[in-house]
């Protein structure tokens, strides 16, 4: 099984400490997303779990466990977000300069191989240009060239609450993204300032094919990444509970929405910054979920140590 932490909350960041506690014990439980009182236990035992990808905006309060995490037998690679999109979008995220250090900390600490570049999402409004795209993009390429193999991009996606909220802040926002044709002149400038700085580009879940642009689809969850770099043996199945875009191999969510305090405007996994900023004061790095539910006092697990 593949473990997915998180693309649902950002673990390293806010939720390390609990992570390792988990996988110390072997275990840990999930709400469903619609429904809290609907709770799965998931096995985290080091002989059930073929590989875990992170997803992180800050790896930093992860790092000093990752030896600890080596040493329990885990194989793993990390997808870490950088932006840098005016604050207005990403109010609470790092600034670039400690993310692109942090980034090439973790490059040279795992291998940057198992560091994947996101660029995501990228979207057009009255500030965010396609100069300032390629501007940012490039200064950011730069800067992690030798740092990473892969970067992945993927246009933003109009879920109601991402709407709402991009609309609110009054900066011309349009949606259907993807049919802006500045969006694609945008998109060959992007391949071509990767390829200058060895940086593969992969799409995320995106209907349309970008590979004559050269940006081939992209596998988030990648069994081809398990395979070579990780050097697990697995086979692919495409995990149906995402969209019908998306090639992800199977994996198990452990995080929960509305949990994550980046505060992205754009961010599909939170309802507010207030909800998750709830949420985060009733968390418990020894429960046995980031939120503890009536059932985690109640139920033992099977799979506990």
């Amino acid at each position: 099984m593949i473990i997915s932490a998180s693309r649902r909350t950002d673990i390293p960041a806010y939720y390390a400490k609990w992570f390792y506690n988990r996988i110390k014990e072997g275990y840990c439980t999930v709400p469903n997303p619609f429904n809290m009182n609907q709770v799965s236990v998931v096995n985290l035992n080091p002989e059930f779990v073929d590989a875990i990808v992170f997803w992180t905006r800050n790896p930093n309060p992860i790092l000093k466990y990752l030896d600890k995490i080596n040493k329990l037998g885990y194989k793993y690679y990390f997808h870490f977000t950088i932006n840098n999109l005016p604050k207005i979008y990403e109010p609470y995220n790092p600034t670039l300069k400690n993310a692109l250090s942090a980034f090439q900390k973790l490059s040279e600490l795992i291998g940057k191989e198992k560091v994947i570049w996101r660029y995501d999402p990228i979207f057009l409004t009255d500030d965010i240009t396609v100069k300032f795209h390629i501007n940012n993009f490039l200064h950011i390429c730069k800067n992690l060239n030798g740092f990473t193999k892969r970067v992945v991009i993927s246009i933003v996606d109009d879920y109601k609450k991402t709407l709402r909220r991009l609309y609110r802040l009054n900066t011309g926002y349009l949606p259907n993204q993807e049919e802006n044709p500045d969006i694609e002149l945008l998109l060959k400038e992007i391949a071509g300032i990767a390829a200058e700085n060895k940086i593969e580009v992969q799409s995320c879940a995106e209907a349309k094919n970008y590979s004559y642009l050269g940006i081939k689809p992209g596998k988030c969850i990648d069994d081809d990444i398990i395979r070579d770099e990780l050097g697990v043996n697995i086979k692919y199945k495409k995990d149906k509970s995402q969209r019908s875009a998306c090639r992800c191999s199977v994996s198990k969510d452990i995080g929960i929405n509305n949990t994550c305090l980046m505060g992205c405007e754009y961010c599909y996994a939170t309802t507010s910054h207030e909800a998750a900023v709830n949420n985060r004061a009733k968390h418990d790095p020894r429960s046995t979920s980031i939120i503890p539910h009536s059932i985690d006092k109640k139920r033992g697990c099977k799979f506990k140590k």
